[in-house]
Parts: C-alpha cells; structure tokens; sequence
C-alpha cells in the first residue's frame, strides 16, 4: 500500500469551517482502474461515482478526506490494517465479509454482468462457458465467486491486476468473457466497440462501505450521511450522471433502510434512527 496514489489534494481535500478542521481527515481508498466508479481524469486526479459519493459524504460529515488509489486486492488488509478508517471502493456485502467487517447500508445494487466480444457465440446462461476462459479483477467478489463456480460450470479462471486488464484480455483473445459489477461492465463495453454485453446474473447483493469491527460510532456516522444524501436525491442525481439512467424506485439508491448497515447480514444494527439531514 506504500504504493498507493495519493489523489490530487486540491479535488478530495474540501475546506470546512475551523471546527471541522480540528477533526483529522478520514482516510479512505478505491481502486483508482474501476471506472465509472474511480479513473484517472486530465489533470492528474480521479473522478467517478464513488469520488463523487466519497466528497459527498465528507461534505456531510463536515470534515476533510484524503482518498487514495491502489489495487482493490490491497484495500481490505489496509482497512483491516488501520490504514483507512472505511474504503469508499465499491464492495460487495457478503456474509463472509460481514463476519470480520462492519458495512454501512447499501448504496447501489451490485448485479453481476458478462462481456464478450462483438460477434463471440451468445451466453444465455453460466454452462455456455463450460471449457471457457474467465478474466476477473484479482481480490473482487467476481473473483471468488468464479472461482468457487469453476468445478461446477467447467470454467477457467484468470485474474488480473486491475478491471482494464481483465477487459483487455478479451480484446486480447486471452480470455472468451469478463465477469464484473455491471456497471463496470457497462462503462467498458460504452467504450470499446469491439465489445458487447452478455449474460446479467442477478445476486440480490449491494455495495456499501466497509469499516473495521471496533467502528462502530463511525459507521453510525457515515450510515447516516448516506442516508441523508438518499433523502436528498444526491446518489441518485450521481446515479444519472454516471450511469446514464435514474435509479429504480425500490434500489439502494434511493431506499433508506432502518438500522444501521445491511439488514439480514452479520453486523447489522436493527437501532431505529430517524435521519437527521439539517
């Protein structure tokens, strides 16, 4: 992690009255190749929906954030580390992670979604990959999802450092699809002609933001800025601007769920709260 992009100071680090400025920064990461989540922009910084979401939730919370940028591979032994107080990366809730993290509520329903090249035979479902080659991000939950399908479907799979290295080896004929969020999915194929989208594969999963387990006041915190920027139409006003399309009425985007984190996962906090969005 020694490794990681620093982002441009100028963009992610908000001035704040002097109160707010007596509090440290929070520290947080992305995966700065994830796009439209978090990618490069012409001036040397990031930008995407989850810098926009992360400065937003800062902006609630009255309080600076320094964001930086390495593999997503490398982000939860950081957090885990105490590197990061929480990673605003997209990160998909599961059980397994929620018995040694704490989650703030979803944000955004996290489908996943195949692609392929333009002309390749269509997949209408996971066995038409049977004796095919699977590029996956390395450390995302597409990752193990495959590989724990891999006996069962008769699959390959290859990991790479980074989406834009997964989606390069289809281009490359290195691999016959790419597994992703399908968001990411539909960012890469937008921008590369010689794509196409494929098999959607619906989870019933969200992303939300991991914390570490003794966080639990922070995660109170940060739940509830989300909350309030649901209430305010912000995440789904992001939702259009990166997405292209508004949220659906019943998505995380827009639903503010009781409690505290994801409800029917390990970690949930069923406390009633009524958001408090002055």
């Amino acid at each position: 992690m020694r490794n990681a992009i620093r982002v441009a100071a100028a963009a992610l680090i908000l001035p704040f009255s002097v109160s707010a400025q007596e509090l440290p920064p929070l520290r947080t990461a992305i995966d700065g190749t994830f796009a439209p989540h978090a990618f490069p922009n012409m001036s040397g910084g990031y930008q995407g929906f989850n810098i926009d979401l992360g400065n937003e939730i800062a902006a609630r919370l009255k309080r600076k954030i320094t964001i930086d940028a390495a593999q997503f591979s490398g982000l939860i032994p950081a957090l885990q580390a105490g590197t990061y107080d929480f990673l605003i990366a997209p990160t998909t809730v599961t059980k397994e992670r929620s018995e040694s993290m704490l989650f703030t509520e979803g944000y955004l329903n996290t489908d996943y979604q195949f692609l392929i090249k333009k002309g390749a035979p269509k997949i209408t479902k996971l066995e038409d990959l049977k004796g095919k080659t699977i590029s996956v991000n390395k450390g995302a939950i597409y990752d193990s999802w495959a590989r724990e399908l891999e006996p069962k479907i008769g699959w390959k799979v290859e990991s790479f450092g980074t989406q834009p290295d997964a989606v390069q080896a289809v281009l490359a004929g290195r691999a016959d699809a790419n597994v992703a969020g399908n968001t990411v999915i539909a960012w890469a194929v937008k921008n590369n002609p010689q794509l196409e989208l494929s098999l959607l594969y619906s989870t019933g999963l969200v992303w939300a933001a991991p914390l570490r387990k003794d966080s639990g006041e922070l995660r109170k915190t940060i739940d509830s800025a989300i909350e309030c920027l649901k209430a305010d139409g912000v995440i789904a006003k992001l939702h259009e601007k990166w997405f292209g399309v508004a949220p659906e009425p019943g998505s995380p985007a827009v639903i503010i769920y009781p409690g505290y984190g994801v409800p029917d996962m390990p970690g949930y906090d069923p406390t009633p709260h009524p958001p408090s969005c002055g």
